[in-house]
């Protein structure tokens, strides 16, 4: 089964974030997943596009920016000139979806979209096909080390039908509380995509996380 394992840099040590990614780009790991947040859209704080720079220039890995922000039409390039690879708007945040994605498009990234859980993933079905990637958040956004809702494993299963039904190429990533514990369930039911934090960086050691995650199928 091929699939993408995507480190939460949201997770890391702050105090060695420039050790974490280097730590990050010798692992086995796809992407580096880089959550913007703003206070508003959710009750958090993150990372600015400055910051996003400074990662975007130790990582090796694809840099995959989720913007959990409101008015986030208004820094789709600025973080794009910040070096990201994939940017990922919330369909909640965003009142002229498919004019984002274009904007997205334009930029020269791949085009994202991330839903809440409680948002049913029909939302997306009208652009699906210009789409390289649907978020489907799998706890509420604004804070690592949640417990992953198992609705989501229903939600996975829809849009994979809804994907192949529309000949889309869109990736399905699923966003919060992914470990080893149940990463086996969520990817059968049709992820591509995990976004793995405090699985990975709060473990004893995160590159051999890593690799268990990247080899699971080939052990059973």
């Amino acid at each position: 089964m091929n699939y993408k394992i995507a480190p939460s840099i949201l997770a890391c040590d702050f105090s060695r974030i420039g050790e974490q990614i280097r730590m990050i780009n010798s692992s086995n790991a796809d992407w580096l997943h880089v959550d913007v947040m703003d206070g508003v859209f959710v009750p958090n704080i993150s990372f600015g596009q400055h910051i996003v720079k400074t990662m975007a220039d130790l990582s090796e890995k694809t840099v995959d920016v989720h913007l959990m922000i409101v008015n986030p039409e208004k820094y789709i390039e600025q973080f794009r000139k910040a070096g990201a690879e994939i940017i990922t708007v919330h369909a909640e945040a965003c009142p002229h979806l498919h004019r984002t994605i274009q904007q997205i498009h334009d930029s020269g990234a791949k085009a994202g979209v991330a839903i809440n859980p409680h948002t049913p993933v029909n939302i997306v079905e009208n652009l699906i096909e210009d789409l390289d990637l649907v978020c489907l958040m799998s706890v509420n956004p604004g804070f690592g080390g949640q417990k992953f809702i198992y609705q989501t494993l229903e939600k996975i299963r829809t849009l994979k039908e809804m994907i192949v039904s529309k000949n889309s190429k869109a990736l399905i990533e699923i966003d919060g509380g992914v470990g080893l514990q149940n990463m086996e369930s969520i990817l059968k039911a049709g992820a591509d995509v995990l976004v793995a934090g405090s699985s990975v960086f709060k473990s004893e050691n995160p590159i051999n996380t890593v690799a268990k995650m990247k080899s699971l199928f080939s052990e059973n």
